[in-house]
């Protein structure tokens, strides 16, 4: 097993292991790679409990670690996942949302263990880009949005 150079560390109450397997049942090129176990007692756990999961989400190695409540996830660290259309940005929102998460702003939501994630679909991100009036009109018009509707930015992208 090979051990990235840089690798992000996700701070998890107690489900690493659980957000790991939803994250590699959900998106492309994602898996778990190892989970491990503290080989002592610690301020949030046992000897035995899982410490750390080492894991792969979209190409991108993460390891989660179970530190106890102490910290929480917010927005000022998301994923972003570009999206071809209107299909799969439906598929991630729904899997992400219907799985215990919540509904933000401008394509933006949060897991059920508080991770935010940006679903954003590849026409958004090309009009902004494009810049001037296209790209004006494409972010007004998501600024009205929670999951991004892909035909509503196509038309504004258009004028």
């Amino acid at each position: 097993m090979s051990i990235a150079k840089n690798t992000i560390c996700l701070w998890f109450d107690k489900d690493a292991e659980a957000a790991a397997n939803f994250y590699a049942s959900v998106f492309p090129d994602s898996r778990v790679e190892a989970v491990h176990h503290a080989p002592a007692d610690y301020p949030s756990g046992k000897k035995g409990d899982v410490l750390t999961v080492q894991f792969t989400v979209a190409g991108i190695p993460c390891i989660g670690l179970n530190g106890g409540p102490v910290f929480r996830q917010d927005e000022a660290f998301s994923f972003q996942i570009a999206t071809e259309d209107q299909e799969e940005t439906d598929r991630y929102w729904t899997a992400i949302v219907g799985n215990g998460g919540q509904e933000s702003e401008c394509g933006w939501c949060k897991d059920r263990w508080g991770l935010s994630w940006q679903i954003t679909p590849r026409t958004l991100t090309e009009a902004m880009a494009a810049g001037g009036d296209e790209a004006a009109r494409a972010f007004t018009a998501m600024m009205t949005m929670q999951k991004i509707d892909v035909a509503k930015i196509d038309a504004a992208r258009r004028g």
